[in-house]
């Protein structure tokens, strides 16, 4: 698949690793940063979503996507994400994504409105079990990320490039290729959300870690065992 992954925040936060544990396969091993385990709330929005060789169709190759995640390393050394939800403003995507690539996908009713620095996302679930979670997040981004920051959790947090999922009860990966995120630091103004609690987690707690970016072109290989 090709698109671009438009006005995007990714908002983490500190977890117990055994607490994420228990979310990820066996055969997975939760990657770790300054001694916790860090799951991220990742609003955004999908733009020109084609499959190689075919047009984009504006009616559906537009839509916001909300996804809660978490970082792993397989018994191969390979860094990559695991998926513990994804809302996406579009059935058809919803179908797809469950369908193509095994993920926990949800249909729901969102959107994303950017106005200069500030952005609001919204998100009320749908199917499969409608009102089951939501995520109302009001976003304000602010100064460029430094190279130290950048260099450090920031790249731990954004610089992902490959993805898990199970396929048929069997570990298998997809390659994500983009360009490096021309990230912002960002100031989450307003949340009310449960889409972490539906994933299984506590809700979070302290201070979240936030960063912006206007987006970046993406590519999602097939996945592979």
């Amino acid at each position: 698949m090709y698109h671009r992954w438009s006005d995007i925040t990714f908002i983490h936060w500190r977890y117990p690793p055994d607490l994420v544990r228990r979310l990820v396969p066996g055969c997975l091993t939760v990657e770790t940063y300054d001694g916790a385990a860090w799951v991220g709330l990742t609003p955004f929005r999908m733009d020109g979503v084609r499959l190689t060789g075919t047009p984009t169709l504006p009616v559906l190759s537009t839509f916001p996507e909300t996804n809660v995640r978490t970082y792993v390393r397989d018994d191969r050394g390979r860094s990559g994400i695991w998926f513990l939800s994804l809302d996406a403003g579009r059935l058809a995507a919803a179908l797809g994504g469950r369908a193509g690539y095994w993920l926990p996908y949800f249909w729901s009713d969102m959107s994303v409105r950017s106005d200069g620095a500030h952005t609001r996302y919204r998100c009320s679930r749908l199917w499969p079990r409608r009102g089951e979670a939501w995520c109302d997040a009001d976003v304000t981004a602010g100064l460029p990320v430094e190279r130290e920051e950048r260099d450090g959790i920031a790249s731990f947090l954004t610089a992902r490039f490959l993805l898990f999922t199970r396929v048929a009860g069997r570990l298998a990966a997809a390659p994500v290729e983009h360009p490096p995120w021309p990230l912002r630091r960002a100031e989450l103004t307003d949340l009310d959300q449960s889409l972490l609690q539906a994933a299984g987690l506590p809700a979070p707690s302290g201070r979240p870690l936030v960063h912006a970016s206007p987006g970046v072109p993406v590519r999602v290989g097939m996945w592979r065992w």
